[in-house]
């Protein structure tokens, strides 16, 4: 049986610009991967509805997409659909997939909880961050910023298909698995550097102009801060927290080794 290739019409060309919104996202359950690397690199990951591509790509990427339907697509088209200052020549269309929280991860692994971080280039090192250092689960408030917002997706470089990403209420997760290890970074809290620190438990990272909220500190009975060096010499007033995240894992890590 021969399918018919689908062709890409003027309804379809909108439907993939839409998603650049958060409420079109959740409405279609739809969300985009663009660019040769982070397309191939979540391709067999996730359930891909379209996939558009120039012929030109086509031809250089066959044995990578081989299996896969491809809707043919010219340069202007990819212009009118991407969410990027430059169009690619590929870009994918996924599924939103639904993923349920593992207890294990808690049990046996670091967690990362994100409170209130906003931007997306922000969430997207700290996708890659939890990636490098075998962090599988990543729990976000709801009010943290959408994971396939087309940024964060495109800043993951395919972490964003090795990593789960759940968005719950911290404050409601924190009191139900209290016997948990909970880490929060502070500016005022011990030096990370001479604390003892588990191989597992949740790390709380907080919004980036505010820190970690009263309502989520609250939890955290193991207060952390990464020293600046020279002890004493005026610094930046803080660190980036996509730079903190990837510093504060590193450690806990480091010791994983010893």
């Amino acid at each position: 049986m021969i399918m018919e290739k689908i062709e890409l019409t003027n309804r379809l060309r909108k439907l993939v610009a839409s998603l650049d919104g958060a409420k079109e996202r959740r409405e279609e359950g739809l969300f985009v991967a663009e660019g040769t690397k982070c397309v191939l690199d979540t391709l067999r990951h996730f359930k891909c509805r379209y996939l558009f591509a120039t012929k030109d790509w086509q031809l250089r990427n066959a044995s990578e997409i081989k299996g896969f339907d491809v809707i043919d697509a010219t340069r202007a088209d990819m212009e009118r659909m991407s969410h990027l200052s430059t169009a690619p020549q590929v870009l994918a269309v996924y599924e939103i997939p639904q993923y349920e929280m593992s207890k294990r991860e808690f049990e046996e692994n670091l967690t990362l909880l994100l409170d209130k971080i906003q931007d997306p280039g922000n969430l997207g090192t700290i996708i890659r961050v939890a990636d490098w250092f075998g962090i599988r689960q990543i729990v976000c408030s709801p009010d943290t910023v959408d994971v396939f917002n087309p940024k964060v997706v495109q800043s993951t470089m395919g972490a964003i298909s090795r990593v789960k990403v759940i968005y719950a209420d911290l404050v409601e997760l924190l009191d139900a698995e209290r016997g948990v290890p909970c880490y929060g970074t502070f500016l005022d809290g011990d030096n990370m550097y001479d604390s003892e620190l588990d191989g597992f438990g949740f790390i709380v990272m907080g919004n980036e102009g505010q820190g970690i909220s009263p309502h989520v500190g609250k939890y955290v009975d193991r207060r952390i801060r990464i020293p600046s060096y020279p002890a004493g010499v005026p610094t930046s007033e803080s660190l980036n927290v996509g730079m903190a995240t990837a510093i504060t894992v590193g450690e806990f890590r480091r010791r994983a080794y010893k």
